[in-house]
């Protein structure tokens, strides 16, 4: 504290920043790593539950499931929701599709539901990348600004020994390290939301097309 204070106004407002954005990356990390959580515990409970009401052909129930307020976090439940939406909705409308339209608009719906859900998913992790990438070059900039005024200090002081700049060079170089401090959590943060989304969407993948082939079945 002692420093912050004998620190110049670019330097404080260089410190204040990164506080900011170690906050930022940290809620970020807390909030999407909960989500992340119950997405995969929710889901790992859902998709027997559901798996079993379409076995026995039961549509509605499986539809009733997935809007359940228990799996609202569930990636699973928003993809064969929409799937099976869209099956109910062609079915009972009567639009006399054949089995491949009626295949190939099933299949659009499952995917509009999961581009939107992947959208959902990664929200606030671009904010993690642009942290991590951008943070050591906010310390470095407070760096340089605090070598500046340690000259400029030798300058008007008249003395180049190195009690002179010892001062100003470390309070300098303390935004430097404050960077590396706030980017590195951040990029691993960023790095592991970054392999759960993948993961998320190949059990996104996985459940589209299984529901596809027992729409396939169902309508052979």
């Amino acid at each position: 504290m002692a420093m912050y204070q004998s620190m110049g106004y670019v330097a404080k407002a260089v410190a204040v920043i990164l506080l900011i954005m170690s906050m930022w990356s940290l809620g970020v990390g807390i909030e999407r790593f909960f989500t992340y959580q119950q997405a995969r515990n929710q889901s790992k409970v859902y998709a027997p539950q559901v798996a079993k009401h379409l076995k026995e052909g039961r549509l509605k129930d499986a539809i009733a499931l997935s809007t359940s307020k228990n799996y609202r976090y569930s990636h699973l439940a928003k993809v064969v929701l929409a799937g099976l939406q869209e099956y109910q909705f062609q079915q009972e409308s009567g639009g006399g599709m054949n089995r491949e339209d009626l295949m190939d608009t099933v299949r659009r719906a499952i995917q509009r539901a999961s581009a939107l859900t992947a959208s959902d998913l990664k929200k606030g992790v671009s904010a993690l990348a642009t942290i991590g990438s951008t943070a050591p070059f906010v310390g470095l900039l407070g760096t340089v600004v605090g070598v500046i005024n340690a000259f400029q200090g030798i300058g008007a002081s008249g003395s180049a020994g190195i009690g002179a700049v010892s001062v100003g060079i470390s309070e300098a170089l303390v935004e430097t390290a404050l960077g590396l401090v706030v980017a590195i959590p951040a990029v691993w943060i960023y790095n592991y939301l970054t392999s759960r989304i993948e993961y998320f969407n190949v059990e996104m993948d996985n459940s589209s097309s299984e529901l596809v082939d027992y729409f396939i079945k169902k309508t052979a």
